[in-house]
């Protein structure tokens, strides 16, 4: 055979089979067109179909952005968003209605932290305005007891310093001289009673022991009867002058220790539950900018303040060094605690709406349950946990409102659900658009 008989040959090979492949493509095109849908069709199943094939089951749809409106067949809301389906296997009447499901990549991606609920001590300093006020278990008044004149004032000026039993004033009064009297004339006749009596009304009239000593000694009347300080302060009020005639009702002095002076603070009702008798107290002035005192918590006052809506607080500070003056505001912080071990979280893990309070537990891998807690006292970025959780439990303190507004939509979806199966329906179809 020769060259051009080979050459001729090999083509009419190679045409034959280029022409079976061509008729063979053309008749598989005719067989899948005869079957009513192209391969675009098979991709286009129904997604409940593919759901089944896969083991899930569909139980209805819900609109993308309001789980209240739902529809048992695929359809689009207004905006053009398909349906969400929800599966049987999402309704776990075991779990917390609104317990939410993350995979793990995802929650990681979230940047979801838990942290333990456990018990600590909480501590607050409380910050309140105060003022300065006298001490009232310090602070005398000093008033006769009988009408007379004064005849000598051994104190005559404000801000001096008095001790206990020191001279005041001296003051002439008819009362105490024919008291005097009688006392003298009942002893010299033997009257018992009536120099008993005697002596009771110038016990009464207020004269210091040693008049009366100094009248049994020597038995002759005194002119003039010698008021004594009550105690050691100073001097605030004067209030006679030699010559004056006073009464009962006159205020011959006031005087002070000033030694250690009262604080009222006033503090806010929420803060009330941190502050007890005892708690040490900081107290600063703008008189004395960076010299703390010191001092305790005496009395909380059992009445709130109707202007201001504050309780006062009383605190006893020593003042030996007269930084702090009567009518003087300063700045006072409360150290306080509860002084007991509370159950507590961190404060951004509860999450507030309106009066519930609700945290997030992690019971498993990317399953958070919704729990809602009674709150108590806060302080320190850490919150009381009254009722609603155990010690240990691992809360949500991140990306908890991410998961707060699925749980909601899940916790919504699940209660229609389960209304649905109770009515013996499928699952529910509602709102206009699930009839699209």
């Amino acid at each position: 055979m020769s060259d051009k008989s080979r050459f001729s040959w090999a083509l009419a090979v190679v045409l034959a089979a280029v022409l079976a492949a061509a008729a063979g493509y053309y008749a598989g095109g005719r067989m899948a067109g005869g079957g009513g849908h192209g391969a675009a069709g098979a991709d286009e199943e129904p997604s409940g179909q593919a759901s089944r094939k896969e083991g899930r089951k569909i139980l209805y749809y819900r609109n993308p952005m309001n789980p209240s409106i739902t529809s048992p067949v695929p359809a689009k809301d207004e905006m053009g968003m398909d349906y969400i389906p929800v599966y049987a296997d999402e309704i776990d009447a075991s779990k917390p209605a609104g317990t939410v499901r993350i995979d793990p990549v995802m929650v990681q991606k979230m940047g979801v932290r838990v942290a333990p609920a456990g018990c600590v001590v909480l501590k607050k300093m409380v910050m309140a305005p105060g003022r300065v006020e006298y001490d009232q278990e310090r602070l005398w008044s000093v008033h006769p007891k009988f009408k007379g004149w004064v005849e000598e004032v051994f104190v005559a000026k404000a801000g001096d310093q008095v001790k206990g039993g020191e001279a005041l004033l001296s003051i002439y009064s008819p009362e105490l001289v024919a008291t005097q009297q009688e006392y003298i004339l009942s002893r010299a006749a033997g009257g018992d009673a009536l120099r008993q009596a005697a002596l009771e009304r110038l016990e009464l009239f207020g004269v210091p022991p040693s008049f009366i000593a100094d009248l049994e000694k020597e038995g002759r009347v005194r002119r003039a009867v010698t008021l004594k300080s009550p105690g050691k302060g100073t001097v605030l009020k004067v209030g006679a002058l030699p010559g004056d005639y006073v009464t009962p009702r006159t205020e011959l002095y006031r005087i002070c220790d000033l030694s250690r002076v009262w604080i009222i603070a006033e503090v806010y009702d929420q803060d009330l539950p941190w502050i007890g008798e005892g708690d040490q107290v900081e107290v600063e002035s703008a008189a004395a900018p960076g010299r703390k005192v010191t001092g305790r918590v005496d009395f909380v006052y059992p009445e709130v303040d109707v202007k201001t809506r504050t309780v006062p607080v009383r605190v006893v500070m020593d003042n030996r060094g007269g930084v702090l003056r009567p009518g003087m505001f300063v700045d006072v912080a409360i150290l306080s605690g509860t002084g007991r071990r509370v159950l507590a979280v961190p404060s951004e893990a509860v999450v507030r709406s309106g009066k519930e309070r609700r945290v997030f537990v992690m019971t498993g891998p990317g399953v958070f349950e919704p729990r809602a807690v009674v709150t108590g006292v806060e302080a320190e970025g850490m919150v009381e946990i009254v009722r609603g959780l155990s010690h240990g439990e691992q809360v949500v303190v991140s990306a908890q409102f991410l998961i707060d507004s699925e749980s909601r939509l899940k916790e919504a979806a699940s209660k229609m659900m389960r209304k649905g199966l109770a009515g013996g329906g499928a699952g529910p179809a509602s709102g206009a658009e699930g009839a699209r």
